[in-house]
């Protein structure tokens, strides 16, 4: 999807209402006034035990869908246009991009935007200054090493590691 076909108005509408909730998420001192404001933004209310700490970057926030008992370490950053799912149980790491959005190589066409979704599955554990590209799916209970930038679906039960992230072990429960 381009964005050209999103509603260009009502876009930069919704990115200027996440930007002022997100200066009063990322002042906020207790995680449950977090947890309220995230909430706003998203549109979805967050599981009680789910823990954000601040601060924390998303531009849209209404295609972010959060799970029960995730865990966001300080300094992440969402960019969800094309639409961030995170499953029960998450964690991820401090400094970690999860960016939905690209532009084609292509220098005549560079300013349109290309959104892809993105979804982190079920209790998958995401390393310190981690980037998860478009179009990316992390699988059940992997984990992503930190500093990895992940380019390419990570299996289920797979730990992965390096630019761009490869497979270096299966995990066996």
């Amino acid at each position: 999807m381009s964005l050209d076909e999103l509603q260009f108005s009502g876009l930069q509408k919704a990115v200027a209402r996440t930007k002022q909730l997100s200066v009063k998420m990322n002042n906020a001192t207790d995680h449950e006034t977090t947890r309220e404001i995230l909430s706003e933004i998203i549109g979805q209310k967050l599981d009680e035990r789910t823990i954000v700490f601040t601060p924390f970057h998303i531009n849209l926030g209404i295609r972010t869908r959060i799970g029960k008992r995730v865990f966001i370490n300080h300094a992440c950053t969402f960019l969800d246009i094309g639409g961030i799912t995170i499953e029960d149980d998450v964690q991820i790491g401090p400094n970690v991009n999860v960016l939905t959005e690209g532009h084609p190589l292509d220098p005549a066409e560079r300013r349109k935007l290309i959104v892809t979704p993105v979804v982190i599955k079920r209790n998958a554990w995401i390393g310190a200054a981690a980037t998860i590209l478009p179009g990316v799916t992390v699988g059940e209970n992997s984990v992503v090493a930190a500093g990895s930038v992940v380019t390419k679906d990570v299996p289920d039960n797979s730990v992965v590691v390096g630019i761009p992230a490869k497979v270096i072990k299966k995990l066996d429960f």
